[in-house]
């Protein structure tokens, strides 16, 4: 059974476990790198899961760690899909949508029009687990990488209003 567990500042050993078995799985699929994290101390920890407005949140499957996802506010109506992964283990079995939907359902929460997100070139799985989402990739250049010279891929979905929230019109 998949559980989702939003997190609070003293979950910050839980966030370290997922967020470094991310980092060690699947480093291509990352701009952060293990090393920036491995030795983070609990305060650099606690500090992640302490940025304002953020919505953090680790999959469990059968009590083991299986996967996380971050939605992080912006500006403008936009909010950001960040640090998804799926652990191996739990792949296939549905753990990405989830985590994509409570992101996702934070986002519109918020009041969010768009959610956003930025994909490392040659992540083709990562593209597909989001087209199946509904984003689309956009023209939108993200941040540059190491390498100097490739960009990451951006894709955004566009929300409708949460249940209950008004939209402003008549």
């Amino acid at each position: 059974m998949v559980r989702l567990r939003v997190l609070t500042t003293n979950d910050w050993p839980l966030w370290r476990e997922a967020r470094l078995a991310a980092l060690t799985e699947a480093p291509h699929a990352f701009k952060s790198r293990l090393a920036d994290w491995d030795r983070g101390g609990e305060e650099r920890w606690r500090a992640r899961l302490e940025t304002p407005g953020t919505y953090n949140v680790v999959a469990s499957l059968n009590g083991r760690t299986a996967g996380m996802a971050s939605g992080v506010p912006g500006e403008g109506g936009v909010c950001e899909l960040r640090s998804v992964w799926v652990g191996p283990g739990a792949r296939g079995l549905g753990v990405g949508n989830r985590l994509i939907a409570a992101v996702e359902t934070w986002a519109r929460r918020s009041g969010a029009t768009t959610l956003k997100l930025a994909v490392i070139p040659g992540n083709e799985s990562a593209v597909a687990l989001y087209r199946r989402n509904g984003f689309v990739l956009t023209d939108e250049r993200g941040d540059l990488l190491p390498d100097g010279v490739t960009t990451e891929r951006v894709m955004a979905k566009p929300l409708r209003p949460a249940e209950g929230r008004s939209t402003g019109g008549t």
